[in-house]
């Protein structure tokens, strides 16, 4: 009756693979937030359309108004 009092189903190959497991989550989750924070990786952003990505050379000085027009109706058409 009392033998199987010490039969805690992993027992401590459990608990260390819990510990590995909390530690490697808290591990990415740091990463995730610092790649956030820098500005690298998807983290909740939307890719760029065509026609923004025309604005921001325009904007920039980087293509002539012509240039901009003629190219948004392009992207329109």
């Amino acid at each position: 009756m009392w033998g199987h009092m010490s039969d805690y189903g992993w027992g401590w190959g459990g608990m260390g693979f819990g510990m590995l497991l909390f530690w490697g989550l808290l591990i990415a989750a740091i990463v995730m937030l610092v790649k956030c924070s820098r500005g690298g990786g998807a983290c909740g952003q939307r890719d760029k359309s065509a026609l923004d990505i025309l604005k921001e050379r325009y904007a920039r000085g980087e293509i002539e108004r012509d240039e901009f027009e003629q190219k948004k109706r392009d992207l329109q058409s």
